[in-house]
């Protein structure tokens, strides 16, 4: 492996070149990446494949922030508890609620597009590359990240952008806590997005605004970077640390903006359990019995030990289920077992125009946000996106549905 480093006036241009070493009749992997950064330290990637400048995004986060990206990681693999101790418990086992892992498992190499992998691992190969040169800033276990990692941080993120957790976390709640929540107090808050047409504009020309309002620190955060590559992969905007793809800003055609919304999409089931058999609830007429695992969580003490925890992990027809003090609950959600969230983001970063940009959409695969839509053309747009679930006609899906009807299983 080796890395060369050249200095040119007030800024710094490194070229980064790997020969990783594999088995004698593997061809070795190669990624040749140019990376320089601007006046504020914004990281500009050049290279001529795709997989090379995501490799040199890998190394440039990783450079900038590698405690947040590992935090992204260790959270993806439902490994929170080993780094922040008790408050990562409840994450940790959401992950293996939702059956991330399970779901990498049948549709990682099965569903997503094969170049969309081949980005998410050389992005991973460059964090790697970065971390074995700094070991100090790089917790145990950490590596090597995958391909696979990142691609389940969408798959446990996504949901949560229209509130995926807080019904997790309502529905487990003991029943004494179960009151409804009052925000009267609370200011209205909310990302801002604004396409003004040519015909709107003095000088005619068309415009957006790209206003999202995140932390300034932690795992959505937003990270800045410019990628361009004779692949026609030409971004510049907001990343994730950890996501490989710009998530909004602009290629040199067309640009959006994302907002939060709040679609309804996601139902809980209240499921009838068998006297005779805990493990077992009705469905149509015939008790069926719940999948259930075990699952161990390793929890960083304050003196630095370790203590473990098992949790239950069960599985109904409709989803991931739990048991609480007031019953056993199923949740169905849009964005379950659902892995080509990269691959939808990679189309769009690579829409060359506004049919592009809708076909790459229409893929349908994120669950849920807003999109402010301008392009160079002068068109402009909004699409209130979400993966809407088809529900029965007739049935009060407001608050908690039966869960002994298939038929309400959308």
């Amino acid at each position: 492996m080796m890395l060369r480093i050249t200095r040119r006036g007030c800024g710094w241009l490194a070229a980064l070149m790997v020969f990783a070493s594999g088995p004698a009749s593997a061809k070795p992997a190669h990624h040749e990446v140019r990376i320089r950064r601007d006046t504020w330290g914004v990281p500009h990637i050049l290279a001529k494949t795709d997989a090379d400048a995501a490799y040199g995004l890998g190394f440039a986060q990783s450079e900038d922030d590698m405690a947040t990206l590992q935090l992204s990681v260790f959270t993806a693999r439902g490994r929170l508890a080993e780094l922040q101790g008790p408050s990562g418990v409840d994450s940790d086992y959401l992950v293996a609620l939702q059956d991330v892992w399970g779901t990498i498992g049948r549709r990682y190499g099965r569903d997503l597009d094969p170049q969309a992998r081949r980005v998410l691992e050389a992005y991973a190969a460059g964090a790697n590359a970065y971390g074995r040169r700094h070991p100090k800033e790089v917790a145990p276990g950490l590596l090597p990240v995958t391909g696979q990692d990142l691609a389940a941080s969408f798959i446990y993120t996504g949901p949560t952008f229209y509130g995926l957790d807080g019904v997790f976390h309502r529905t487990m709640a003991p029943a004494a806590r179960k009151v409804a929540e009052i925000d009267a107090d609370k200011l209205p808050t909310g990302s801002n997005g604004l396409a003004v047409a040519p015909s709107r504009s003095a000088d005619g020309a068309t415009r957006l605004l790209v206003n999202s309002h995140q932390p300034y620190t932690g795992p959505l955060a937003w990270y800045e970077a410019v990628i361009e590559t004779q692949q026609g992969w030409h971004v510049a905007g907001g990343f994730f640390p950890g996501t490989p793809f710009m998530l909004h800003g602009h290629n040199a055609h067309l640009g959006w903006a994302n907002t939060v919304n709040n679609p309804d999409l996601a139902d809980v089931y209240a499921l009838s359990m068998n006297p005779a058999d805990p493990d077992q609830y009705r469905l149509d007429g015939t008790w069926k019995t719940l999948a259930k695992r075990t699952v161990r969580i390793k929890v960083k003490r304050p003196d630095g030990g370790f203590d473990t925890i098992e949790r239950e992990v069960l599985r109904a027809a409709q989803g991931p289920a739990m048991r609480t003090d007031h019953g056993v609950y199923a949740i169905r959600y849009a964005g379950l077992d659902e892995v080509r969230q990269p691959e939808q983001y990679y189309r769009l970063n690579k829409a060359q125009n506004v049919a592009q940009w809708k076909a790459a959409l229409s893929l349908g695969v994120l669950p849920s946000i807003n999109y402010v839509y301008a392009d160079e053309k002068g068109n402009i747009g909004y699409v209130y996106n979400g993966r809407f679930p088809v529900r029965k006609e007739g049935v009060d899906w407001s608050g908690v549905v039966p869960g002994d009807r298939s038929d309400l299983i959308w």
